[in-house]
């Protein structure tokens, strides 16, 4: 266990400095909603965010707008009672009938765990939530949170684990998948206390602001889009490096399949409520790895 337990430490200290070396938020990023509530260090590879009150949080977007590609940071949520709060890593569209790909980390009362809360919207319609309890604090240290999304699938990884796979069957299924519409990568930190934790039953402890969420390194592997309104060579999605693999390896699946038998607490796929007229939505039935 302990042996484990320090290749883990080993593993994420390497991430660290990789993503460290692999982008600047300073750089590579804007501030468009509260800019004096966010600050840079370590040259800009850092960031920090705070809430300070119901109306007042942080968003920084990325310059660069892609279609495919892979996105990374490192995040150190929210210490103590969090209650009330969210803090982001997504990537999305703009304008009507947006695509979105969501991490949102719900915040709770001190000494209850955190909500990992992902999300897909596709041609504007959600509702594909899937929530997960985390197998470690992450409000001690970084840990790294990777939205991998390419034309066969999106895949949500915690610490290089997968957690959660979205397979393309638009095509064979008619299943929405974001495909053209160029996305930026997103992060913030805001008020939610209206249904964030525990449905909105607990509320923000004010008093304790200003909250703080940490980030460390950004790393931006994507098919580049640009202002004018093309995307870079290779963008489509038939070309190379953007395909990437069209399943897991049966390790990352293996991974996969004991992170959701353990600590998945919430699927859309087995709750009615969440249905369109009561119908299954089609890819619950379908292959996701």
């Amino acid at each position: 266990m302990e042996g484990s337990r320090a290749l883990l430490l080993v593993a994420v200290a390497a991430a660290v400095a990789g993503l460290a070396a692999a982008g600047n938020f300073q750089t590579d990023c804007d501030i468009p909603w509260e800019p004096q509530n966010a600050w840079f260090s370590n040259g800009g590879n850092s960031l920090s965010m705070k809430l300070v009150s119901n109306y007042s949080g942080c968003m920084l977007r990325t310059k660069k707008q892609f279609v495919y590609g892979t996105v990374s940071t490192l995040i150190q949520l929210i210490p103590g009672n969090s209650a009330g709060t969210v803090t982001t890593y997504y990537a999305s569209s703009v304008g009507d009938n947006h695509d979105e790909i969501d991490f949102e980390f719900l915040g709770n009362e001190t000494g209850q765990p955190y909500t990992i809360h992902t999300n897909l919207f596709a041609n504007g319609f959600g509702k594909k939530e899937m929530q997960f309890k985390p197998w470690f604090d992450p409000t001690t240290g970084f840990h790294n949170y990777t939205i991998s999304w390419t034309p066969c699938m999106i895949v949500w990884y915690v610490d290089s684990v997968p957690i959660r796979v979205f397979r393309n069957y638009e095509s064979s299924h008619g299943v929405a998948f974001p495909t053209s519409r160029p996305m930026f990568a997103y992060s913030s930190i805001w008020a939610a206390e209206d249904w964030a934790t525990q449905g909105g039953r607990v509320k923000t402890d004010w008093s304790k602001a200003p909250f703080v969420a940490n980030y460390n390194g950004i790393n931006l592997d994507i098919c580049e889009c640009y202002s004018y309104g093309g995307c870079s060579t290779g963008c489509s999605a038939a070309a190379a490096p953007y395909r990437g693999a069209c399943q897991l390896s049966s390790a990352e699946l293996g991974q996969m399949q004991r992170i959701q038998g353990t600590y998945r607490i919430y699927d859309y796929c087995v709750d009615p409520k969440q249905w369109t007229n009561g119908q299954r939505p089609v890819e619950c039935g379908l292959p996701q790895y």
